[in-house]
């Protein structure tokens, strides 16, 4: 008997040659769309697109740059017929993407800027708001001081929420942005307290997978050996009500969310 996964799995395709994980591995549009059917076949509802590496001081790249390297790899996978994210923060790329096929934006910025809301109430997209306590991936970390760490967040998607809904975007995702401008503290006390979300009603994307603060509890494991960590975040996160999962490792995700599942279902 096959359970079905309640909770959608969203697949992450770089395009880049410098993301912290994977880099340079789908730098080519044959790997990109490939790897993103494997990820499809797998159980990923949704494929992520991104052309710009966000992690800690990594080099910005132009929206000439960026489009060059996603936009082939969106159209490639839309044809197919798969959900297609577009994973930028710039407002030119995202709109070029929904041009090519793509029908979610996901913004680590969290949609701080009015042309990347106009962008997507435009073009009809559904968004991601991410946070990031600053605009610029290169100093996020600098920037990973907080009050409340759960409160400050929940402030910063509040806003956002709505500047998004009054330019007339109304599908929204929200995203506690776990890495982005945290240190490992912050990142367990958000999966540890997700439930508070929940009352910005909204759907809650968790992105995880392979992040740093799984290597400083894992005696420093290198990220394509965090799978085991990168599976309890995910399973914790949906545990405190997550109903999206960003993840590098789709099928080993696919499978432990259709056992907590089932074991759920059985509990009820």
């Amino acid at each position: 008997m096959m359970v079905p996964v309640h909770t959608q799995v969203m697949g992450i395709v770089n395009v880049t040659p410098d993301s912290f994980s994977d880099g340079g591995r789908y730098a080519h549009v044959d790997a990109a769309i490939a790897h993103g059917l494997l990820l499809t076949a797998q159980g990923a509802s949704i494929v992520d697109v991104g052309g710009e590496s966000t992690r800690p001081g990594a080099a910005p790249v132009d929206a000439a740059e960026e489009c060059e390297r996603v936009l082939p790899v969106v159209r490639g996978l839309a044809e197919h017929g798969i959900i297609v994210s577009i994973d930028t923060r710039n407002a030119l790329t995202a709109q070029a993407a929904l041009h090519a096929g793509a029908t979610i934006v996901n913004d680590v910025t969290g949609f701080v800027h009015p042309r990347m809301r106009g962008v997507a109430a435009a073009g009809g997209a559904t968004v991601v708001i991410n946070h990031m306590p600053t605009a610029d991936p290169r100093t996020m970390q600098a920037h990973a001081r907080y009050d409340d760490v759960v409160a400050d967040v929940m402030r910063f998607l509040g806003r956002r929420i709505d500047e998004c809904s009054a330019a007339g975007i109304e599908q929204i995702i929200i995203d506690p942005g776990i890495g982005f401008g945290k240190t490992t503290q912050h990142n367990l006390v958000l999966l540890a307290q997700l439930d508070a979300l929940s009352a910005l009603g909204r759907p809650v994307l968790v992105g995880a997978s392979r992040k740093r603060f799984i290597g400083d509890l894992s005696d420093d494991a290198p990220t394509d050996q965090r799978l085991g960590g990168s599976l309890a975040a995910g399973l914790a996160a949906v545990a405190h009500g997550a109903s999206l999962l960003r993840v590098h490792d789709v099928a080993e995700h696919v499978q432990a969310l259709r056992l907590w599942h089932a074991i759920a279902d059985a509990r009820r």
